[in-house]
């Protein structure tokens, strides 16, 4: 926060288990059971997890398979994208009434602005609990809500008590809230850099707010500077309700490294999954597909193909994937890393727009 200004009132919501809380509010017979949301096929992937599923360890890009192994008894359900649209399109009218700085991340989730708003109400804390008694009468769902002034403590509040719950993380409270988390629930800090961060002795804010700027630049590139200001409880992005996104993308860093074009293919599927799904929910399509591979020595080499017309269907966008990927093999090192980005983007619709990466 630049001195002299008074603090930001950022708010935080997240639809609580988005997509299967949607399914169990349709279908009553689905309520208490552990429902995942996605295929059930060999090669099927959750796209999301209610939470009696996550308490057997399932999670969304999960395989299928892995997810039946950890639950039995586990329902799946067809995901119905134009409904999950609709009601996210509901929850942000809702929004606008206390706000027009909204800055949605995917249909489950969105940043909001109060520091002015709309009805004179003045106290973030008194909104979001306006906002999610409002969600729940009128979508019969649940939401969590961070309060905080800045994007970054906001997320942390939202996630401190989940599901159904708000959290206020004031500015007297920033700093030491931060130093005690492990920097993996750092926001931004995805498991290849949490790993990366722990192998330099980089367990928790305190420990990355006792590093350097030179040394965090040196280490992470860019991101460098972000890492030492959050450690702080300090991050300057404003809520950008006119950001658009150029590409939507995602990524995972492999435990053991792949060898095999198949075994290559099945960690692909649930990368494909997340990026598509985000397709599908939003009405976005794209044109140019950029497969992004990182081997074990650290050498990475990126793909592109480019469509004539934008990739309507997922089949569309796998074929796209394995035609950049099949020509990669043999490796010559294994795999560490793969990603699969799509971009030449259409015109989706703003409201679900944002310029961050997916993550899986």
């Amino acid at each position: 926060m630049a001195e002299g200004l008074r603090p930001r009132k950022i708010i935080h919501i997240d639809m609580d288990a988005f997509y299967a809380s949607v399914e169990q509010r349709d279908h009553p017979d689905l309520r208490g059971l552990p429902v995942a949301v996605g295929g059930s096929r060999e090669r099927g992937v959750v796209a999301a997890a209610s939470y009696e599923a996550r308490k057997f360890g399932v999670h969304s890009a999960m395989p299928s398979v892995t997810a039946r192994r950890r639950c039995p008894e586990l329902v799946f359900v067809p995901p119905r994208f134009d409904v999950y649209k609709a009601v996210s399109l509901q929850v942000r009218g809702i929004f606008a009434e206390y706000t027009p700085l909204i800055e949605p991340l995917s249909l489950d989730e969105a940043y909001l602005d109060v520091t002015e708003d709309l009805q004179g109400i003045g106290v973030a804390t008194e909104i979001a609990q306006r906002i999610r008694a409002r969600i729940r009468v009128e979508t019969g769902l649940t939401a969590s809500a961070g309060v905080s002034y800045n994007k970054f403590l906001a997320k942390l509040a939202s996630e401190y008590r989940k599901p159904d719950g708000l959290f206020v993380i004031t500015p007297r409270m920033g700093p030491a809230f931060v130093e005690t988390l492990p920097v993996g629930q750092f926001h931004g800090v995805g498991p290849a850099t949490s790993g990366r961060m722990n192998q330099l002795e980089i367990h928790t804010g305190l420990d990355l707010r006792a590093q350097s700027l030179p040394f965090l630049q040196q280490h992470f590139g860019k991101a460098g500077a972000y890492y030492y200001w959050i450690a702080r409880g300090i991050d300057e992005r404003p809520v950008r309700p006119d950001r658009i996104r150029k590409s939507v993308g995602a990524e995972n860093t492999f435990a053991a490294d792949l060898a095999t074009l198949d075994e290559a293919w099945t960690a692909l599927q649930p990368i494909i999954e997340k990026v598509w799904r985000y397709c599908d929910g939003t009405g976005t399509r794209g044109r140019t597909v950029t497969l992004k591979v990182k081997y074990a020595d650290f050498n990475q080499a990126t793909r592109s193909r480019t469509a004539a017309a934008p990739i309507s269907s997922r089949p569309e966008f796998e074929r796209a994937s394995f035609a950049l990927l099949e020509p990669l093999f043999p490796v010559p090192k294994g795999i560490r890393l793969l990603g699969v980005t799509l971009s030449m983007l259409n015109d989706a619709p703003k409201a679900a727009e944002a310029q961050l990466r997916l993550s899986v």
